[in-house]
């Protein structure tokens, strides 16, 4: 990550610039709060890098990047509503420190700050990336409903929680990278292909996500590892066990959602996932996508060194400690 400081610093000192009026109070001082709370700017470094790579610059893309960034505080913002969470990045949520129709209308500037700084773009080229963004925007919403309706289900199939997942997590990747193509004047096959590699690298980023939270070391980790076991989450491992599990284990498995001892609840499923090859199963998918995600990046035609940037951080993200 050390060769992605730059873009980082760059996202950094224009949120540090504090685009907000001073009052009303309580409707900007919660979103000045909530951008300071830090976080890696994957999102809009994904904008900068693609921009870069088809011979545009960072500087030219950084209004629409900064959209990419704000636009995804804002969904966290109604996330933390939505799952009624007392933290965010071991700080406050702002519907806890503030209230809930605080939140709900501070992320709601969010989002028009967004469009805002969208519409910065070259005119000829607005339509195209508030198509993307659009179209991206009501993806996220779609796999968060879809999230949601998971808990109340118990017969999720693999290919949807994969989709639920495209939707939710891998579709804004893969939308800030094709607009920072966009804005670069990349060709629509180019953009197809680093919307491909991003959408990839999402799926895959969030079926490590998946394992890891059951197997990372907790002192690296930086949350509770065994969160999804005891929130009963039908993640990727929950659902590869159950697909090789038998009828004992099954029930076994639905003991275990209703075991109230935490540490024995996630100490007894994690052995139960060893038992069945659940954790390797997640770990074949995982690559299987990251695969995709690089061929998707060996099929744009630039030279190979303008993709570093690109490739240092796939790196970062799937190779995280186990």
């Amino acid at each position: 990550m050390e060769a992605l400081k730059k873009y980082t610093a760059l996202i950094e000192k224009e949120l540090a610039k504090d685009p907000f009026p001073a009052s009303p109070v309580e409707l900007y001082d919660p979103l000045r709060y909530f951008l300071t709370l830090g976080g890696k700017r994957i999102r809009p470094v994904l904008t900068l890098l693609s921009a870069e790579l088809f011979g545009g610059s960072a500087e030219k893309a950084l209004p629409q990047a900064l959209a990419i960034e704000v636009f995804h505080n804002f969904t966290l913002i109604h996330d933390d509503i939505m799952d009624e969470a007392p933290t965010r990045r071991k700080m406050p949520t702002v519907h806890e420190k503030w209230n809930t129709n605080i939140a709900i209308l501070s992320g709601d500037v969010l989002l028009i700050k967004a469009y805002q700084l969208l519409a910065q773009a070259e005119a000829h080229q607005l339509q195209e990336i508030l198509d993307v963004f659009n179209t991206t925007s009501v993806e996220v919403c779609e796999g968060q409903q879809m999230d949601m309706n998971f808990e109340e289900r118990m017969d999720v199939s693999i290919n949807e929680y994969i989709e639920m997942i495209r939707l939710k997590t891998s579709v804004l990747l893969g939308g800030a990278l094709e607009i920072g193509a966009i804005v670069a004047g990349a060709t629509a096959e180019d953009r197809k292909r680093i919307y491909d590699f991003g959408q990839y690298l999402g799926i895959a980023f969030q079926i490590q996500d998946d394992i890891l939270d059951l197997y990372a070391d907790p002192e690296k980790f930086g949350k509770m590892v065994g969160g999804d076991v005891v929130a009963n989450k039908k993640t990727l491992l929950y659902l590869m066990a159950v697909g090789s599990a038998n009828a004992e284990q099954q029930e076994i498995l639905k003991q275990l959602q209703r075991e109230e001892n935490i540490e024995l609840k996630i100490s007894r499923t994690r052995e139960l996932f060893d038992h069945l090859g659940a954790k390797e199963k997640c770990r074949e998918e995982m690559l299987s996508y990251q695969n995709k995600a690089m061929d998707s990046l060996k099929e744009i035609n630039v030279p190979e060194a303008q993709k570093a940037g690109l490739i240092a951080l796939a790196d970062f993200l799937l190779n995280r400690n186990w």
